[in-house]
């Protein structure tokens, strides 16, 4: 079968098209043929290994002895199950599916194997297959930390690095529960900030919003770049500051200062497998009533995917940048 094979760590062009053996899907897997996928912010830093010194060696140590070779990236995927296992019962060859890899990667390939009992769910049939690809991990992780907020009606809501695969999922999280939404990005983002939900947007290169005199119930910073103490400073007592990819310093400020104050920070923590699937059964239902949607950028074929990490890496990308793999699309 094709995949996108990574044969180094480093730039896009690490990423080749190889030939490499079709899965065979164990007892307790399904066989899926991948219509797409999608290129993840995490994917792009292992892809060029730019992760904490600390989490370095670790995750060598996992790509190398733990799990299958090559090196196949993919964390998000949609498909049609082309075969089960012998324990399987809850998919049937024909299902059209869409789900989480998590750590197992592989999904940038023609076919890939999911367990039947993980992040797995049968895709509702008026969702395009790029469509739901795009909500394992930006839906996932946002309604993870929104949930976190235990936003209530009326509550004004902070969403900083709003234009990305979290951020857009974030942004309609916080608009179902209630909220009145400001989203921060560039200023090309902007508008499709709004026509998303967004109540008030704001152009980060334009505007000092860290110097408002505003102040929100709810501060999420998707991209960990925001100024500790000054978010601090715009949250209103008894709020949540929520820290979706937090530098190591935020983490201990954050430890002392829930100590001292009614101010909460929260970064985020694995779940069990259990609540994964709970949220997406619920993502899922609120994607099949049209309360949120996907926000797609660019598709790319599955040949270009260097060219789709190249494009990630410009910050430009609004929402979400799809691989489409095979004919279905």
């Amino acid at each position: 079968m094709k995949a996108i094979v990574v044969t180094k760590f480093g730039p896009p062009d690490v990423l080749k098209v190889r030939e490499v053996a079709k899965p065979s899907p164990q007892d307790n897997e399904v066989l899926i043929r991948v219509f797409a996928t999608t290129v993840s912010a995490g994917e792009v830093e292992l892809r060029a290994m730019r992760v904490p010194i600390a989490l370095r060696l670790p995750l060598l140590a996992y790509i190398r002895f733990m799990r299958p070779k090559p090196l196949i990236l993919g964390q998000e995927l949609a498909g049609e199950v082309e075969a089960v296992g012998n324990e399987v019962t809850r998919f049937k060859v024909g299902d059209q599916v869409f789900g989480w890899t998590g750590l197992r990667l592989g999904a940038c390939a023609e076919f890939d194997c999911l367990p039947e009992k993980g992040v797995l769910m049968i895709k509702p049939p008026q969702i395009t297959y790029q469509q739901a690809a795009t909500l394992p991990i930006g839906g996932l992780d946002a309604l993870y930390f929104i949930r976190k907020a235990n936003i209530k009606t009326g509550e004004k809501v902070l969403i900083i690095g709003a234009g990305g695969s979290i951020g857009t999922y974030a942004v309609q999280l916080a608009k179902y529960f209630g909220a009145e939404v400001t989203a921060v990005d560039s200023a090309g983002k902007l508008d499709m900030l709004r026509s998303i939900g967004a109540d008030h947007v704001i152009d980060y290169k334009r505007e000092d919003y860290t110097g408002s005199s505003k102040t929100y119930d709810v501060i999420f910073d998707v991209v960990g770049k925001s100024s500790f103490s000054k978010s601090m400073r715009m949250l209103n007592e008894g709020g949540h500051y929520l820290l979706g990819n937090a530098p190591p310093l935020h983490l201990i400020r954050a430890r002392r200062l829930s100590k001292r104050s009614g101010k909460k920070v929260a970064a985020w923590a694995s779940r069990t497998l259990s609540q994964y699937k709970q949220d997406f059964d619920f993502l899922k239902e609120l994607m099949e009533a049209g309360r949120v949607k996907s926000v797609i950028d660019k598709c790319f074929p599955i040949e270009q995917t260097a060219e789709a990490h190249r494009y990630a890496e410009t910050g430009q990308k609004k929402g979400n940048i799809v691989i489409t793999v095979g004919q279905n699309n």
